[in-house]
Order: structure tokens, then C-alpha cells, then sequence
């Protein structure tokens, strides 16, 4: 099957690196097509939404820590904007229009279903969703000023998860959306741009931001994680996306076991314990952008059991389309 390609903006080049990816990173091919069947309007037993929630609820504490850091540095905000706002946000949108399918109540209508159950779980406004043609499952969004997010996602990973899997990747784009991290991000990178015109000792400055863009970036994708199991409510379909993400196709979907991947987490974490094996599990995730799978998903396991989670859960009352039945 033929694919488009879009030849990028030199604009375009520089902000692909701010997108955020749902995936590992890790690309893989789908061997089977697999035709998603949506047949009601509940992705899953959810039922509950989160009117008040605020981005520091669920905000990792590595990612607010981060986050905050940023912020106290003044003037990044205004030229953050001044910098990287309409124009860019032009030059993306222009780019999903021309290459993607826009999701709307007309337009591949259950998608359209999907992402506005979760944005009024997580109290948060619904972008533009977009399907792009590609064999690499993946998600991501962007949002520089706020004035037109969007979520895209691939045509595999449609193929690959189950509706309350792909709802969950949709609740993780939402969180990078309701944290502001695409702003953030892109404040990092200036941060770095800056640092490699100092004289002198520039290189070794931006090389050092460039390590801690990536240690923000990591702790990001661990709170979107979180963001997905808020919408979710069931750690094992949060848990299930990564497993796949990792090594999964269509025709091993239904045979893929959450338990048996969770036990491999586990088992990482404690070869990892050691000096050693610390060592080598920093050489391993100090380049990536997104933590390692099984790393993820204990993460998610633990949250799921954690007095935080509970506690919002107990802050949450019943969805619209609950109401509207009751």
C-alpha cells in the first residue's frame, strides 16, 4: 500500500522534535490488517469524570519537579511564544490537512466519540484528532501556544489496540496537552539553542540541557501514562498498550499477557537494583525520550495502588452519557 510522505518545512524539521510520541521509539511492522468494529459508546467500565482536576494532580513528581524549574526562569514564556507560535502552529496544521483524515461527528465518527469521552473525563478541551497512513503504531500531539492542538494517530496502532487501549493513547495525548508540555518542551529546546552560542564553554552547557530535556521528557511520558489510567480506570488496558507497544502485532494481540508482562517489569526493576545493573539501566534509558516499556508499566502499577489514585477516584462523579441514562 502506497504511503504519503510530506517533505518538511525547515520550520517543520525543528518543531517534528517537539512532538510527543506515544511509542518507544522502537518501530515494527504490521502483519495483519485488522478491521476495529465500534458498536457502543463506552470504550470501557469507566464511568466516572473529574471536574476539577488540575495537571498537579496527577502530575509525576519528576515532572513537576522539572516543570517547575522552568518556570522560575523569567522571560522563557514571552519568548517561547514570540519565537515559535502562529507560524508554526501554520505550518503543522497545514500539514495534517493535507496529509491526515480530520476525526469529526462526520468523519469516522466513533474516533470522534472516543476522544471526547476522555477530554470531558479529564476536564480538558478536545483538539483536532488526526488518522495519518503509517505501518509504525504511534500517537502524538502539539500544542506551542495553545491556539491549535492537535492529536494525530497512526492507522497501525488503530489496528494494533482495542477500543479501550486506543482511548487510553488518547487520554495520554490529552494529558501533553492539559500539563502544557509541548510549551515547555519547546522553552527547553531555546534553553539549549541559546547555550550552544556561549563561547567557549556553550557545547558542554547545551549538552548538559540536552541531557535534562531528555530526563523531563521521560518524567512527562510517566504522567500521561497517569492521564491514561484516570481515563481508563483499569490499569491493565494502560499496561496492555505498552506490552504491545513493545512487542505486539495483530495476530499476536490475543495471545499477549498483561500479568506475565507485568512479572517481566518486576523482574527488571530488581536485576536493575544492583550496582551494576543501575549503571547499565542508565546507559540504556539516558538517550531515549520515553522510559523504557516494562519500566512504564511498573510505574502504572504502582500509581494504580497508590492512596493518590483512591483519592481521585473519590473525587469523581458520574459522565454526561451516565447521566443522561440514570
Amino acid at each position: 500500500m502506497a504511503s504519503l510522505s510530506f517533505t518538511p518545512h525547515p520550520l517543520a524539521s525543528f518543531v517534528a522534535s517537539n512532538k510527543f510520541r506515544f511509542g518507544t521509539g522502537s518501530e515494527f511492522q504490521v502483519q495483519k490488517n485488522q478491521k476495529l468494529s465500534f458498536t457502543v459508546c463506552r470504550a470501557g467500565s469507566s464511568s466516572i469524570a473529574f471536574r476539577h482536576l488540575d495537571a498537579d494532580d496527577f502530575r509525576h513528581p519528576l515532572d513537576k519537579q522539572n516543570t517547575q524549574m522552568l518556570r522560575a526562569i523569567p522571560g522563557l514564556n514571552q519568548l517561547g511564544k514570540a519565537l515559535l507560535g502562529t507560524v508554526t502552529e501554520q505550518v503543522m496544521f497545514l500539514e495534517n490537512i493535507g496529509t491526515s483524515v480530520l476525526v469529526s461527528k462526520n468523519q469516522l465518527s466513533d474516533l470522534h466519540d472516543l476522544m471526547a469521552e476522555a477530554a470531558e473525563i479529564l476536564n480538558v478541551s478536545a483538539p483536532d484528532l488526526y488518522v495519518r497512513q503509517s505501518p509504525v503504531p504511534n500517537a502524538y500531539t502539539l500544542a506551542i501556544s495553545g491556539k491549535q492542538p492537535f492529536v494525530v494517530i497512526h492507522t497501525s496502532l488503530v489496528e494494533l489496540l482495542t477500543r479501550a487501549e486506543l482511548q487510553a493513547v488518547l487520554a495520554h495525548e490529552l494529558g501533553h496537552l492539559k500539563c502544557d508540555h509541548g510549551m515547555w518542551l519547546t522553552y527547553a529546546n531555546i534553553l539549549t539553542l541559546g547555550a550552544y552560542t556561549v563561547p567557549g564553554i556553550g557545547g558542554i552547557i547545551a549538552q548538559t540541557l540536552e541531557e535534562q530535556i531528555l530526563r523531563w521528557l521521560r518524567a512527562a511520558e510517566l504522567t500521561c501514562d497517569r492521564a491514561a489510567l484516570l481515563v481508563a480506570q483499569d490499569p491493565k488496558v494502560v499496561i496492555s498498550v505498552l506490552m504491545k507497544l513493545a512487542g505486539g502485532c495483530p495476530s499476536l494481540a490475543d495471545q499477549l499477557n498483561v500479568d506475565a508482562f507485568l512479572e517481566q517489569a518486576r523482574s527488571y526493576e530488581k536485576a536493575a537494583s544492583s550496582p551494576v545493573g543501575w549503571y547499565i539501566r542508565n546507559a540504556q534509558t539516558r538517550q531515549l525520550s520515553h522510559p523504557l516499556p516494562v519500566l512504564r508499566a511498573n510505574e502504572i502499577d504502582e500509581w494504580s495502588r497508590s492512596s493518590a489514585y483512591k483519592s481521585l477516584l473519590k473525587r469523581g462523579i458520574p459522565i454526561r452519557s451516565q447521566q443522561q441514562k440514570l
